[in-house]
């Protein structure tokens, strides 16, 4: 057991070594665990953000420029009045997504007990500001209507009030989400590619053969992949947690950054050992990218970091809940946004433990015998 220790800490040194030299590997996890975060970050919102209003109105009341007012930053820009005849022309070019017409006699309908329709023209090619934007006036228009009534008396008391409160996320705000997942979808992604990579780059360059006239065994040359390859990814991952999520980006962690290292490297044992396994299917590295493409696709479709796996087909939603990379997602969740412990999460570290060892079995009878075809 000490000489194979001693062996895959040397054959992992190789590793290390051999990965340090390919500048384009080199760059790609620094890009990945960098700025690929924070463009994903602050460049994909889930959330109404600076979108553009116009403004018809009819009415030029104390109601309709309250509501006017009421749209304001950060979710909307600052409404600008918008001749009819410009309207479709506007939304046309793109350069306007809402347009609200409030009718004439507008207040006095309102304070006569009447409901006048106040028209909102959506542009819903801008599908995710459209959605959340129409809903955001509904809003908007219903509260402040409510206040104006009742600062005249003619209005009692509302029987219902809703009051929401939101837990660990409190302004909904998607970069928090965003750049955690974007953690989780590269360390998925790079674990496969790298820990393929330099499996066929042994056998493309020849430097196999090197191997096998050493006196070290299968498991231990696939082990020293795995770890090698591993131990890069991990501390990329752990050092963008902190210095860009949780530093640049601003993102709060609430759990125990140790429980997730711990949680992380069982992970990527159970992701690197299937990378190895998926490179020893593969003759080529063109090969091993197309076969690697859907593979990872599945994986992060079904993994509850794009769709909630509440939103699929219970067919879909069976599949995913044995997935490693679900079971991933969902401690990862746990901890860095609940601040979960081990009590909470051990189900799903058991799982991809399970899986891991299933891949590793399966990697380390794969390598062999394509050491045994290559001998």
């Amino acid at each position: 057991m000490r000489l194979w220790l001693a062996n895959v800490r040397f054959l992992a040194a190789k590793e290390l070594r051999s990965l340090m030299k390919d500048t384009v590997l080199v760059f790609l996890i620094l890009f990945a665990f960098t700025v690929a975060i924070g463009l994903v970050a602050e460049g994909v919102k889930a959330e109404v953000s600076n979108a553009t209003v116009g403004v018809i109105d009819n009415d030029r009341s104390d109601l309709s420029l309250r509501l006017r007012d009421a749209i304001r930053p950060p979710y909307f820009k600052p409404p600008i009045d918008l001749p009819r005849d410009r309207v479709e022309r506007e939304m046309d070019a793109g350069r306007t997504i809402f347009v609200i017409e409030f009718p004439p006699r507008f207040q006095a309908d309102v304070l006569a007990g009447r409901s006048p329709d106040v028209q909102l023209l959506v542009d819903a090619t801008a599908m995710t500001q459209a959605g959340l934007g129409a809903s955001y006036m509904q809003q908007i228009f219903a509260g402040e209507t409510l206040e104006f009534l009742h600062a005249r008396g003619l209005l009692g008391a509302v029987p219902v009030r809703v009051s929401s409160h939101i837990r660990f996320n409190p302004n909904a705000t998607s970069s928090w989400y965003t750049a955690v997942m974007q953690i989780v979808t590269n360390v998925t992604v790079l674990a496969i590619i790298l820990v393929g990579a330099a499996v066929i780059r042994e056998r493309e360059h020849g430097t196999i053969e090197h191997l096998l006239v050493m006196p070290v065994r299968a498991s231990e040359i696939a082990f020293a992949k795995i770890i090698a390859n591993g131990l890069v990814i991990h501390v990329a991952a752990l050092g963008s947690l902190l210095l860009v999520v949780h530093g640049w980006l601003g993102v709060p962690l609430a759990g125990s950054l140790l429980l997730f290292s711990t949680a992380m490297a069982v992970y990527l044992f159970s992701v690197t050992a299937l990378g190895m396994f998926m490179a020893t299917l593969a003759p080529s590295m063109p090969q091993f990218g197309l076969f690697a493409v859907p593979v990872y696709a599945i994986a992060y479709l079904l993994s509850g970091a794009a769709t909630p796996i509440e939103s699929m087909p219970p067919v879909l939603q069976s599949l995913a809940g044995v997935l490693p990379t679900t079971q991933f997602v969902t401690l990862s969740k746990a901890i860095l946004y609940r601040g979960a412990g081990i009590d909470v999460i051990w189900p799903q570290m058991l799982a991809i433990a399970g899986w891991g060892s299933l891949f590793v079995t399966l990697a380390v009878q794969r390598f062999r015998a394509m050491l045994a075809r290559q001998g």
